[in-house]
């Protein structure tokens, strides 16, 4: 079987092969340090767009205090903690009576079978 274009060898540029065969002898110079270069600059210039990043988060998650979680939304009575609080000790809780709530036709009632 006859190879096609076996006679034609690849075009090869001068300055490639003798690139390869620098990069043979001084690899930590011409390869390892470009690369550690090229990583500690992206590095410097990234920082910078994550902070700003970081930034934007922040000032969308924010802490909520008691009061303004419980004025959250609209069509809703005014709470007061302290007052619910004492509201719900005083109800009588030894004398309580354990009830079953209905459930809607096709709802699971919560019973493994």
């Amino acid at each position: 079987m006859a190879r096609a274009f076996q006679s034609k060898k690849f075009p090869s540029s001068g300055g490639s092969a003798q690139y390869r065969a620098l990069v043979r002898k001084y690899p930590f110079a011409l390869f390892g340090l470009p690369f550690i270069t090229i990583m500690v600059a992206g590095s410097f210039f990234l920082t910078p767009a994550a902070a700003i990043r970081y930034e934007r988060y922040d000032k969308k998650v924010k802490r909520a205090s008691k009061e303004e979680i419980l004025s959250l939304g609209t069509n809703k009575r005014k709470v007061d903690p302290k007052e619910e609080y004492y509201r719900l000790a005083a109800k009588d809780i030894d004398n309580w009576e354990q009830r079953r709530v209905k459930r809607l036709p096709g709802e699971p009632d919560g019973i493994l079978e």
